[in-house]
């Protein structure tokens, strides 16, 4: 069970931190000007990338090690909600994220605000995903 264990705090510690940028970080960008509001996006934008992609890559991982020693279908079930956060950010966030790196400060206004606004609905699907799969995890470890 040990990387069932690993895999749950992975899960966790994504969610939580996907949970964070929801609640308390993406509110308070928005209280910014436009220029401060699209400079610090890019900025929290990549440090966040930097932590979240290999936190869900890794998750999958464990969660699949898990499943292979345990057979346990929920493992399964977590690995692929962890992952699942791959695809969901190139296929529909990576347009978005892109259009606001390419944006100079000059050019912050109403579009990269409403950019912004899209970007966090869309996060938020993220944190979903998160925590079904910690959810995952958790009913895999508890035995049911």
């Amino acid at each position: 069970m040990f990387f069932g264990h690993l895999a749950l705090i992975c899960a966790a510690v994504f969610t939580g931190a996907a949970l964070y940028v929801n609640v308390a970080e993406q509110p308070a960008r928005l209280t910014l000007d436009d220029a401060g509001l699209l400079s610090e996006w890019k900025l929290a934008y990549k440090r966040g990338a930097a932590m979240q992609a290999p936190l869900a890559a890794v998750g999958c991982l464990f969660g699949l090690i898990a499943w292979w020693q345990t057979g346990g279908a929920w493992f399964l079930v977590g690995a692929i909600f962890m992952i699942a956060n791959w695809p969901w950010t190139l296929l529909v966030i990576l347009p978005t994220n892109n259009t606001l790196m390419a944006m100079g400060k000059t050019e912050a206004g109403p579009e990269s605000r409403a950019l912004i606004e899209k970007w966090g609905s869309l996060h938020a699907v993220r944190t979903l995903l998160g925590a079904l799969a910690a959810i995952a995890f958790l009913i895999a470890l508890s035995g049911l």
